[in-house]
């Protein structure tokens, strides 16, 4: 049998073996998505670092729809957001100590810990030139690949006391930002001929502007505030999320650090996770060519009701960037980081696309709940993926590594929540339950007569 017929013959098998009956999951009361039917998500742990809130339950049995907001360690982000803004300072290391300890460090323990993250920033030679030998076309998958690599550089990999634990979680954190640099600097020389340029961090620099300038060159104090600000955004989101309940899963086996961690890069990697700030920036681009008058409510209601009817742009009826899993009434992360798009695209000369961006959120919430509300069975609202792709671009950053860069900061809720996975008392693997709904015995035929 011809190899292409077998592959082709096997392929098709998929259409009824791998097919199970949507109204199976009602049947049989299986959380599909580990998703109740209001949506919310099914309580399978518990935990003290994060905590995502954009509904309350009510006494009588139901949910009310609430303003979003974001817990890390106890401290809504907003308050340490608007914190370390008014003291006109970066934030994203001691977002990074927050997470990992519990607690705000001092002026002492933040300024030792900002440079333990940039002394790890070095890369070793090996993984620089492995980097460069086996190349690639997507810096996710160089990002997993490098870690994974990691683990034969470490002295103890595999062991997972607390002191260990901490170590491998800061010495990550502070080369993300170094391989997805160096990474995006190759493939920039490999795709486009260009001379191959490698800055190395500084000292001095905070980890956003090291990344600037490890990526770009120059950059303005604007552009690096507002990438630390995303940075602290992006940073952690509860164990629910798909990556980091990837860590959580993959943690509780007890496997080690690099390998749980590339796991969760492989889970980022999903469009439906961490792509979506690319989807919507490409579809901004959409919308500034076919919508003529930006200003122009009537135009702009037209051709998003265009979009939800799967006639115009990809055709999937859907609206990146409109709607999250658990925000209602509001993604706290949207709001914040909306404010400092607000002054970069004045420092870029972009105010009108902001102000288009801006009536856009207002008229796709509008449409997309007239369109979509039954379905739907709750309020949207704008998530952080709808301001940050524009962000990125006005920052200059390439769109190589916007996906690369949800990692960069990731990377701090992910090495938290292996920590507090692998310090519970009792220690148990994660293992659900999967309904088998293959109801009649089927029997074995013996090869000589199949």
């Amino acid at each position: 049998m011809k190899r292409e017929y077998l592959i082709y013959k096997l392929s098709e098998s998929i259409k009824t073996t791998s097919h199970i009956d949507n109204q199976l999951f009602s049947k049989y009361n299986v959380k599909r998505g580990l998703r109740n039917e209001d949506h919310s998500g099914v309580l399978v742990g518990l935990t003290q670092i994060g905590d995502v809130v954009g509904y309350e339950r009510l006494p009588e049995g139901g949910l009310r729809a609430i303003p979003g907001k974001l817990v890390y360690r106890g401290i809504d982000v907003e308050d340490l957001v608007k914190g370390i803004l008014n003291e006109k300072r970066f934030g994203f290391e001691e977002t990074a100590f927050l997470l990992l300890s519990g607690y705000l460090p001092d002026k002492e323990e933040l300024a030792g810990f900002s440079e333990l993250l940039n002394h790890c920033m070095a890369l070793e030679q090996k993984t620089k030139m492995n980097i460069l030998d086996l190349e690639g076309q997507n810096i996710m998958n160089i990002l997993a690949r490098s870690v994974l690599e990691m683990y034969t550089f470490d002295e103890n990999p595999d062991d997972t006391s607390r002191d260990n634990l901490m170590r491998q979680s800061i010495d990550l954190i502070g080369k993300f930002p170094t391989i997805i640099a160096y990474a995006y600097n190759i493939l920039r020389h490999s795709a486009q001929g260009r001379s191959l340029h490698i800055r190395h961090p500084k000292e001095e620099l905070s980890l956003a502007e090291n990344f600037l300038y490890m990526l770009k060159g120059e950059f303005t104090e604007l552009e690096a505030r507002t990438l630390d600000l995303a940075l602290i955004l992006h940073a952690e989101h509860g164990g629910g999320n798909n990556s980091t309940f990837t860590v959580r899963v993959t943690s509780s086996s007890g496997t080690d650090t690099y390998s749980s961690i590339a796991a969760a890069i492989g889970s980022l990697k999903g469009p439906l996770h961490g792509g979506a700030n690319l989807a919507v920036i490409d579809q901004f681009h959409h919308l500034k060519t076919n919508i003529k008058n930006w200003t122009d409510l009537n135009e702009i209601d037209a051709y998003l009701q265009r979009m939800l009817r799967k006639e115009v742009y990809d055709k999937k009826g859907l609206i990146y960037g409109i709607g999250h899993a658990v925000y209602t009434i509001s993604d706290p992360r949207a709001l914040l980081l909306k404010e400092m798009a607000r002054d970069l695209a004045r420092e870029k000369g972009r105010e009108k696309e902001f102000a288009f961006l801006e009536l856009l959120e207002d008229r796709a919430i509008e449409n997309f709940m007239h369109f979509k509300g039954n379905q739907v069975n709750k309020r949207v609202c704008a998530n952080v993926d709808f301001y940050s792709g524009f962000v990125y671009e006005m920052i200059g950053l390439p769109r190589e590594v916007y996906t690369p860069l949800f990692a960069m900061s990731r990377i701090t809720g992910w090495t938290a929540h292996r920590i507090e996975e692998l310090n519970f008392e009792s220690k148990r693997i994660i293992r659900p339950a999967y309904k088998n709904v293959i109801e009649n015995p089927v029997p074995f035929v013996p090869l000589a007569k199949r």
